[in-house]
């Protein structure tokens, strides 16, 4: 049985956009295509209605490219759970309100017992101060937590 990946919207935003002329950006969305045309193989690949909700929003041929790629998904269900351990993330892991997107992100996957998040949000999901207060807030509800990494550290086969 393959672990079970967490498609955030950051990654599939990086996969179809246009090559960006930030270097770093660049290099971010080359990676996101590597591990997209290489290493998706190794992953059951999933996403949410919350991924599709903001994929749809932007340019609408650009938000109609990225969910062509959501469509080959499947959607995780949103449990009540996930609410309630968002709300908690907001609260004790400090994110701003802002960041409620994020976190719902993250307590969707820890409730469907996913694996991996794989996202590029490097503010409040892959950063290395958050991600373990995140993971103690998720075990604390007796879940857990989905390691948050970017496609550049997902490059090896499990």
């Amino acid at each position: 049985m393959k672990p079970v990946v967490y498609i955030e919207t950051t990654v599939i935003s990086y996969l179809t956009a246009w090559p960006s002329r930030d270097v770093i950006r660049l290099a971010q969305q080359q990676q996101t295509r590597e591990w997209w045309d290489t290493q998706r193989q190794f992953f059951e690949a999933v996403c949410s209605e919350v991924v599709e909700r903001e994929a749809a929003v932007g340019d609408s041929t650009a938000a109609a490219e990225r969910l062509k790629i959501l469509q080959t998904l499947p959607l995780l269900a949103v449990k009540p759970e996930a609410g309630l351990l968002a709300a908690d993330l907001i609260a004790k892991v400090k994110l701003p309100a802002r960041a409620q997107t994020d976190a719902l992100h993250v307590a969707i996957a820890a409730t469907n017992g996913v694996s991996y998040l794989l996202t590029w949000n490097c503010r409040h999901l892959t950063n290395a101060v958050l991600r373990p207060r995140i993971e103690q807030v998720c075990r604390d509800n007796g879940l857990e937590p989905p390691l948050i990494c970017t496609p550049a550290d997902l490059m090896e086969p499990p």
